[in-house]
């Protein structure tokens, strides 16, 4: 058995990023990951990813963007060149293919059990990340198998389809890029609606991400905001990281031919049926969107720069009408569901009593019922952008100093 102040579990940006804040602290610790460093970006990512953020919005503890394109937008393959960098930068302990069968507490501390060992550790890490399953309603067992099934973690580009039409199911950014990408294949596509966040790629002169990041609203805290659980629920931003920095939204989606139907209720055979949901959604996401670009506008105001920002009307609100309740999809010529509905976390191998009925991890910012266990990495975690690969910097280094801030552990044998 080795023994080690911390384990953190998952090479991926925040696991890094604790890596490097206790790195930083001279605390030893070690990586444990079960493929390579960023293997969900390597292995369950479509091929023409593009983050949604800018690349100066890359920023992690002691590391960021040094090219010459900071307002670009990085590729999957980018993003994994940066980690491996910013790994080596520090000469992180990462120990890669090794796969945690078992984390339970002992003596004060914990045993991760791995298939390469034993590691006894008066902290634990867990960094796997918000996106780990991709979340299929239990319907979906009801669609006829003449259906084929695709998750995003699986899809890689339109060839690795079955032929014929695709039913996008889910608009925020996932499901909106793939069905976009997909259209414009030649393929014809139908998405299903449900909440979203409609927002400009650009607004009065810079990437809308820009603004939001000086005004603060990416650094929000959790402790401030009124409705934790609601604000942890909220779609992801309906954003494209594209050279031409382009929009992509639903107004723009039905101008290409994606026809829009509501949210997917329930399936019975080739029948897939929606809620009335459209127009509703959509409006919802329109006046949210006009609430965020006034609070842009106003702190432009405040700040004393209306006559040096250009101005700019605020897009026009999405023209649309319901759609239908019910295709068959049989005689629609759609040969393939494509469920963009979100993700859920798993830990099968944690065997410590943290975790709540939905079997998510319970915490207060990233701090577990059970002490010396942390939780780093998911949406809202602390700030608004703690899922963001630019939201670890800030989270790692707070987590790691509460590691710090405990009373000295030896390990037991």
């Amino acid at each position: 058995m080795q023994r080690v102040h911390t384990v953190v579990i998952g090479g991926g940006q925040a696991g890094l990023a604790v890596s490097r804040s206790l790195a930083a602290r001279g605390c030893s610790h070690v990586v444990l990951e079960r493929g390579r460093i960023g293997e969900r970006w390597r292995s369950e990512r479509w091929d023409s990813l593009r983050l949604l953020t800018p690349r100066w919005q890359a920023r992690l503890p002691g590391w960021s963007y040094r090219g010459d394109d900071p307002d670009g937008y990085m590729t999957k393959d980018e993003l994994v060149e940066y980690l491996e960098a910013f790994a080596s930068s520090f000469d992180a302990p990462v120990r890669s293919g090794v796969t945690v069968e078992r984390v339970s507490p002992r003596g004060g501390a914990f045993d991760v059990q791995t298939d390469q060992g034993c590691w006894h550790a008066s902290n634990v890490v867990v960094a796997t990340g918000d996106c780990q399953t991709p979340l299929v309603p239990d319907f979906a067992r009801d669609l006829s198998d003449d259906v084929h099934q695709v998750v995003p973690t699986r899809y890689r580009n339109p060839d690795s389809l079955s032929e014929g039409g695709v039913l996008v199911v889910g608009a925020s950014a996932t499901g909106l890029q793939l069905a976009a990408e997909i259209q414009a294949s030649g393929r014809p596509v139908t998405l299903s609606v449900g909440r979203h966040t409609r927002l400009p790629r650009t607004y009065r002169g810079r990437d809308i991400m820009a603004w939001f990041d000086a005004m603060g609203i990416l650094d929000e805290r959790a402790e401030n905001v009124h409705d934790l659980v609601a604000s942890r629920s909220q779609p992801s931003l309906q954003l494209l990281g594209t050279p031409n920095r382009s929009t992509l939204d639903l107004a723009v989606a039905q101008k290409s031919g994606i026809r829009l139907v509501g949210r997917s209720r329930l399936a019975t055979g080739t029948v897939m049926h929606f809620d009335d949901n459209l127009v509703e959604d959509v409006a919802a996401a329109d006046v949210k969107m006009i609430r965020l670009l006034a609070r842009v506008d106003e702190y432009i105001e405040r700040r004393g720069r209306s006559g040096e920002v250009p101005g700019e009307p605020h897009p026009r609100l999405t023209d649309i009408s319901e759609g239908p309740s019910s295709l068959d999809l049989a005689r629609e010529g759609i040969r393939t569901v494509l469920w963009a509905t979100g993700f859920r976390r798993s830990y099968p191998w944690l065997r410590v009593p943290v975790l709540d009925e939905r079997g998510e991890i319970q915490h207060d910012r990233g701090v577990t019922p059970q002490a010396g266990l942390y939780v780093v990495g998911l949406r809202f975690l602390r700030r608004r952008n703690s899922s963001f690969l630019d939201g670890q910097r800030n989270d790692a280094e707070e987590i790691a100093e509460h590691i710090l801030s405990r009373r000295p552990q030896a390990a037991v044998a």
